[in-house]
């Protein structure tokens, strides 16, 4: 996990979703002051498999078409079911053999193998980590996502033996897809206050 610190996403999605030049429609799974009929067109490009993270709210530029903006939905639930579960196939389904961290935090080995790296050591500390991915922004070949990690620290961290205290904290990704799978991507996560949970900081 890199150390770096965020503010919440509203002026990061409405930049993205300007900069995608496109209409865009927006769905959030508890908002009823929409009109009826609102969330369809968003909502139809989720796959509601059961083995899948669900985005709580998710907004689309419509300019890159239906097919195409199913698949970017599909390989950020791909990838974030994969965070949310450890299981590798969920990461290859979604990354491809070429994918590059450009944000690379160090010690974290480059390529597809850098997320299973971080995956592993991270539940190592907290074994019964989730992900949940809160807000979904697809905009032309990039995928935005506000994640929210959670779980118990009952494992161990840098040498120290966790006492089950919660872990809570935020993440913002980018992900560039290429033709069928992610290539490329740039992350940041609020480690401040992770490393304050875990009891390691200073």
């Amino acid at each position: 996990m890199r150390s770096h610190t965020f503010t919440r996403t509203a002026v990061l999605g409405a930049a993205l979703v300007c900069l995608a030049g496109g209409t865009v429609a927006a769905a959030r799974a508890h908002d009823s002051s929409r009109p009826q009929g609102s969330h369809a067109w968003p909502q139809r490009l989720i796959d509601h498999s059961a083995d899948l993270v669900q985005p709580g709210a998710i907004t689309v530029d419509r300019s890159i078409g239906e097919k195409r903006a199913a698949q970017e939905v599909r390989l950020a639930q791909q990838l974030y079911t994969f965070w949310n579960t450890g299981q590798q196939k969920y990461l290859d389904a979604a990354v491809s053999p070429q994918f590059k961290d450009n944000t690379l935090p160090a010690g974290r080995p480059q390529g597809p193998t850098g997320p299973v790296f971080a995956s592993k050591n991270f539940r190592a500390a907290v074994p019964d980590l989730t992900c949940e991915l809160s807000d979904l922004l697809i905009t032309g070949d990039k995928i935005t996502a506000r994640l929210v990690f959670r779980g118990h620290f009952t494992g161990t961290f840098n040498g120290v033996q966790g006492k089950g205290q919660r872990v809570d904290f935020n993440a913002i990704d980018i992900q560039h897809v290429g033709t069928d799978r992610i290539v490329e991507d740039w992350h940041i996560e609020d480690n401040a206050t992770l490393l304050t949970q875990l009891g390691v900081n200073g």
